[in-house]
Order: C-alpha cells, then structure tokens, then sequence
C-alpha cells in the first residue's frame, strides 16, 4: 500500500476499531464471567457495554468533525460523512437500549457483539470510497444481518426471513460483485475518484449499461427498492423487532450514503451529468423511484401486520430518497443523507412500540394495538408522533425531510424532464400513505382495548421511546438543527 497514510488509516478507522474491541469484550463478560447468571443480568449488561462502545466511537468523531481526510481514495473523512456516522452510532444505541428486555436468544452477549459488527460494516460502508471495499464492507453488513435475523431460534417465522434474506441476499452481492468487476475491466481502477475520471472523458458502451443495471440490482436490494424489495416484508415480519429496527434504520443510512457516493462517481458533481453512462444510471434510479414509491404506498394499504405495513412503507420511502439521488446535485445529496437519518429515527421508534405490544399482545396485528392510549397513554402518544411524522404531517420531522428532499429535485436541473411528475406521483402518494398510517392510530385511539390492565413497559423502553419522540418534534419545529451538520442549501 504505497503512499497510504497510516496515520490517517488509524483516525479513519478508529470508531470502528472501538466496536470491534468492544464486541470482543462483550463476549469474554457474557461467557466468561456472567455464564451462569440470570438472562436479564447478561442482556443488560451486554447491552450497557453495547451503548458506551457506540458513545465512545461518537466521542471520537465529535472531536473530529472538521477533519477532512482519506486513505488512498478508498476511505475518506469528512465533516457530512461524520453526521452520518454519528447518526448510524445513534441508532445502533437506541436499538441496544430497546432490546434490554429482550428475551428472544438465550445469548444476549453473542447478540450484542453481531450487532456491534454490523455497525462496523455499517461505518465502512459509509466511508468507502472504492468498489473492493464497498463489496466487503456491504458483505460484513449483510451477514451480521443475517444471522441477527435468525437469532429468534425459536420462532419458525425468523428461521424463514433469514433463509429468505440470504437467499436473495447472495444472489444481489453476486449481482454487484459482477457490475464492479465490468467497472473495473472498463475503467481499469476501483477507485470511484479514479472512476469519475475515465468514465467522464469515455463513450457509453454496452459492456457499462450492463454494469449499471447489475450495479443498481445490487444496491436496489440493499434499500429494497422495487424490483429488488421481495425480502423486506417477510423479514421485517419474521426478524426479532429490534433487528428489523436496524435493518431498517442504520443499515438503509449506511446503504444511502455509499449510494450516493456511487452515483456522484458514475454522473459527475455538477448538474450537467457529463459522465459516460450518466443517462443510463439515472433512468435506471428514476424507474426504481417510481416503482417503489406506487407499490410500496398501494402494498401497504392493505396490510393487517403493522409490521409489513412499515416493510411497505420502507419501500415507498425508498422511492422517495432514489428520487433525491437521481437528481444528483449536492443538495440533493445532503436531502438524501438528512431524509435517512430522520426517517431511520422514526422507525426506530415505531419498532420500539410494536416490540412492547408483541410482548403483551403476542402479536404485531393492528388489532393488537386496539385501545393502546388507554392501556399506556404514553405509549400511544409516541406512536402517535412517529406514525405522523412518517406520512410528513407538520410541524413534526418528516414533513421538513419530504420538504426539503423534493424541493432539491425540483432545483436541480437535470430533473426537468421527469422531475416535477415524480414529485407530484410522491406527493399523491403521501397523501395515500396517511390512510394506511391512520388505520394504526384508529385502534390505538378509538377501538376498545381487547383488555384492560395496563401495558408493562420499563422506565429505560419508555424514556428512550419519549426521548426519541420528543427529538422528532423538536427537529420539526427547528429544522435548522441539523443543518450545520448536514448542509440543505
């Protein structure tokens, strides 16, 4: 590795070094010394330890926000790329504190250390800036994901969305590793810099619109964007609730980013798209945006399982951050990354409520949610605010993040021919997407409870539920908070 800065590999990568240490430790306390403690003992302080990894990692990158920095140009540091790997640490946090009363594994240290794993992934997929260690980091992800899907060992609906996941799984990563080696063999590098320059100054050949369709196969599975989205209903069903949080919060971020990154190296920074290849990438994103966002919105409305319903939601959500990223304008790029993260939020939240009504209910169906405020008033008030803020209800989070998201697609001036039509098939759509999320808030706020004793929710699920709750109403009502952080335009 001539010229790499080693110096500079170790800063880059030390918040994913802390995870990896800290997974190690995980496993010697929970097998080594909590063995032959209780289950509750062993998740909570795997979890414990979990959550200060991801506030030391934090840590470090909050020291280092304004560093600039790369190694070799296959990983970079910079100011945007630390909001978004804070935000995937965030995430990974707040699923660890929702799962302390988890109960579906035996092996609370096995489980924290697998998720901590995934994170690492999650980080070096964000800052990956070459094709090889996209592939791998996208690979360390995928199969921590996998193995956290199956973790509920008891649960024949886990053991189906793992093999499922897998299955599909390994057939996009062949898919992309394919569309890399035709990159490669075209551009003779895999660096996405060195990309950007030979594919600027070069004709569009057959050999690259087949790589751009097996690039986009890949990655459409890894957002679950249509065609590519088979996997998410049956694993978001099926997956332990905080595992389907993280599929569906820090892994989308970290799949976004590096996405957003691709599509800059294959169109060129500026609007006028003059890389080879750059029209055939994005009719390729502007068909999946569609795709996703008509059958992900139309699939939902008729979903009993909230738990599918949000699967489909997650698709229409898809759609409308491939929109952002077909645009490819740096505003519409940091509309992306800000779209992510407050939607990944969102859901991690409404993950945390389906996880406690499936614990007192034993089932994620609407009607298990039938008279949830009067059951836990607190409780339906946090579902409340995250379902709101998933349709773009004001003056909660998601109204801004759909704000700002289409008004960088109509700004951009490569979108005239088809950006102003998406924009308004996704504002119809959203408008579709309340009904759906209505249907939830109607049992929990007008249907009787099925009982009537109260929820059991403990004083960590709660706060972290009201903390999450409470960062999406005050992000709505100032939406300049993140701005220093993920600049809008």
């Amino acid at each position: 590795m001539n010229g790499v800065s080693y110096w500079n590999l170790f800063t880059i990568t030390l918040p994913e070094t802390i995870l990896e240490v800290v997974s190690l430790l995980i496993l010697f306390v929970d097998l080594g010394l909590l063995r032959k403690s209780s289950q509750a003992t062993r998740m909570a302080t795997a979890t414990v330890l979990g959550v200060v990894g991801c506030a030391a990692s934090i840590w470090w990158l909050l020291g280092h926000v304004g560093v600039t920095a790369s190694v070799a140009d296959f990983l970079i540091a910079t100011p945007l790329l630390a909001a978004v790997q804070i935000g995937i640490l965030v995430l990974t946090g707040l699923v660890l504190l929702l799962s302390i009363r988890a109960e579906f594994s035996r092996n609370p240290g096995e489980f924290v250390a697998i998720v901590l794993l995934g994170t690492t992934g999650m980080l070096l997929v964000s800052a990956a800036r070459d094709l090889l260690m996209i592939f791998v980091a996208l690979e360390l992800l995928s199969l921590s994901l996998y193995v956290l899907t199956a973790f509920s060992k008891s649960s024949a609906q886990s053991s189906e969305a793992a093999l499922k996941y897998y299955l599909f799984g390994g057939m996009s990563a062949a898919l992309m590793l394919f569309g890399f080696s035709y990159l490669y063999g075209i551009t003779g590098t895999t660096s996405l810099q060195g990309i950007a320059t030979v594919l600027a100054t070069s004709s569009t050949s057959p050999l690259l619109i087949v790589a751009l369709v097996l690039v986009a196969a890949g990655l459409g599975f890894k957002i679950a964007a249509v065609p590519f989205h088979l996997w998410a209903p049956d694993t978001y069903q099926g997956a332990p609730a905080p595992v389907a949080a993280l599929i569906a919060s820090g892994s989308k971020v970290a799949s976004f980013a590096v996405l957003v990154a691709l599509t800059t190296a294959l169109t060129g920074t500026s609007s006028s798209g003059s890389a080879s290849g750059s029209a055939t990438w994005i009719v390729l994103l502007v068909w999946m945006a569609a795709g996703s966002i008509v059958l992900g919105n139309l699939a939902a409305l008729v979903q009993t399982s909230v738990r599918r319903l949000l699967a489909y939601s997650a698709i229409a959500h898809a759609g409308y951050m491939l929109l952002g990223i077909a645009a490819h304008t740096p505003r519409s790029g940091a509309a992306v990354l800000y779209y992510a993260l407050t939607y990944a939020l969102t859901t991690v939240g409404a993950f945390g409520v389906i996880a406690i009504v499936e614990r007192a209910t034993g089932s994620d169906r609407m009607d298990a949610f039938a008279g949830l405020s009067k059951r836990n008033p607190l409780l339906a008030a946090t579902m409340l605010v995250f379902l709101l803020s998933l349709a773009g209800i004001p003056p909660l989070v998601g109204f801004w993040a759909k704000f700002n998201l289409f008004a960088a697609v109509l700004a951009a001036g490569t979108t005239a021919a088809w950006g102003l039509g998406l924009v308004i098939l996704a504002l119809g759509a959203s408008a579709v997407s309340l009904y759906y999320y209505l249907q939830v808030l109607k049992r929990v706020y007008v249907l009787p409870p099925a009982q009537q004793s109260p929820m059991d929710v403990s004083l960590i699920e709660l706060t972290v539920l009201l903390a999450i709750a409470v960062a999406v109403v005050v992000l709505g009502i100032l939406p300049g908070a993140l701005a220093g952080w993920i600049p809008l335009g």
